[in-house]
């Protein structure tokens, strides 16, 4: 991974969830009425949550879970109701705040979302620093999408060296109406923007992951697209045979 290329990207996509969009995040991942662009990204993001969780074990208790880009920390409270030991890690201080927030409310509220035993520890800061330990699961929903692709190669990869069972993530694939989509992105004032994202080809991506975690007995399993409006996102399952 080129080190450089990659914690300055970092910044930029901290500087973002961080301070330009942490308000819209808040809203967005709410029960808040939104506009009728954003209630697709929602309905999307749900949608792809839905998808990640679906591959994960039923029963996770004894099984530990890196949620790696947390956001508010929806899907990091579902695996811990499975009984997940649950490190719930964001680039965004901000963010995190919020969840462990949201996570202290909904404890209060919902004696049955630490029934089966599950915890999660939120922490602020890279999802790939290898003092986080060790893990059975990794998820990474939508926290890679805007890394070029071999980036996200070198990511997964770093992940899977302290997996023990599978690592899903996302990326934003490529296609035309993504490209149009991108470009009218362009269109919006400067410090409305995200970080542009990366579209990525699957066969590309494949051959790059492939040549790195072969060889340590990882394989590519399934895969999902989520279309929703405004939001574009692949899931792909890379599992230890």
């Amino acid at each position: 991974m080129n080190q450089a290329s990659y914690v300055a990207r970092r910044g930029e996509i901290e500087h973002y969830f961080d301070r330009t969009a942490a308000k819209a995040w808040e809203v967005l991942t709410s029960n808040a009425p939104v506009g009728r662009i954003r209630a697709t990204v929602r309905r999307g993001r749900d949608a792809m949550r839905h998808t990640l969780l679906s591959w994960l074990p039923e029963d996770m208790r004894g099984l530990r879970l890196l949620d790696a880009g947390c956001g508010t920390g929806a899907l990091a409270q579902e695996a811990m109701r499975r009984g997940a030991q649950v490190l719930a890690i964001d680039l965004s201080p901000t963010l995190v705040n919020l969840a462990r927030e949201r996570h202290a409310q909904d404890l209060l509220t919902d004696p049955t979302l630490s029934a089966k035993g599950g915890s999660i520890t939120f922490l602020a800061g890279d999802m790939l620093s290898a003092e986080h330990g060790e893990f059975d699961h990794v998820v990474c929903m939508d926290s890679l999408i805007h890394y070029d692709t071999p980036t996200i190669a070198n990511a997964v990869e770093a992940l899977t060296q302290r997996t023990r069972g599978s690592v899903l993530f996302t990326f934003a694939p490529h296609s035309p109406l993504l490209a149009v989509a991108h470009a009218m992105g362009r269109l919006f004032p400067r410090s409305d923007r995200s970080p542009q994202l990366a579209p990525t080809r699957k066969t590309t991506l494949h051959v790059y992951i492939e040549r790195a975690v072969r060889e340590h007995g990882w394989r590519p399993g399934r895969m999902q697209r989520v279309s929703s409006g405004f939001y574009t996102s692949q899931a792909w399952e890379w599992k230890r045979t």
